[in-house]
């Protein structure tokens, strides 16, 4: 009895690993890239409690920089999947860079990822359904996952 119930959840391990593995397509039918454009696709761990997760986009690209601080401009603008209610993330135009105009030394330029920041890159956690994104082709998208504390504050009165 012993070596089925080890089988059995083997078998529903594997199972879930496929269900991740699964193309987007068997999804639901998102848009291929358009030109100029790539598709990008996050699939998310269940979490317990969803809510009091959120997931950051981080969009942006290596770019040869020397000691200012440098950033992208961009908007991501969530779009919804016609007919199926599914959101999708684009983000249509990145600007810059734009630096802080330090004097620096000379040779000091080094290649550093430089991030897109604008409004709409802080998504709701749901591992139900995989974050797709349609940026521009020379971006990266990475992210991060933030988590609310445990510890909850009482505000004073004044």
């Amino acid at each position: 009895m012993k070596p089925l119930v080890i089988s059995a959840a083997l078998v529903l391990s594997a199972l879930c690993s496929v269900a991740h593995a699964a193309k987007l397509e068997d999804v639901a039918p998102y848009p291929k890239a358009e030109t100029g454009f790539s598709r990008q696709v996050i699939y998310l761990p269940k979490q317990k409690n969803e809510d009091d997760y959120k997931v950051q986009i981080i969009a942006g690209k290596t770019l040869q920089v020397d000691c200012n601080q440098q950033r992208l401009g961009g908007k991501l603008e969530e779009k919804t999947l016609e007919g199926w209610g599914y959101p999708m993330y684009r983000l249509n135009k990145v600007t810059g860079p734009a630096s802080t105009m330090m004097a620096c030394p000379e040779g000091k330029a080094h290649p550093e990822f430089v991030p897109v920041v604008g409004e709409g890159f802080m998504l709701r956690y749901n591992s139900k359904l995989p974050i797709v994104l349609y940026v521009p082709k020379d971006i990266e998208v990475r992210y991060r996952i933030w988590s609310a504390s445990k510890q909850i504050k009482q505000a004073v009165s004044e």
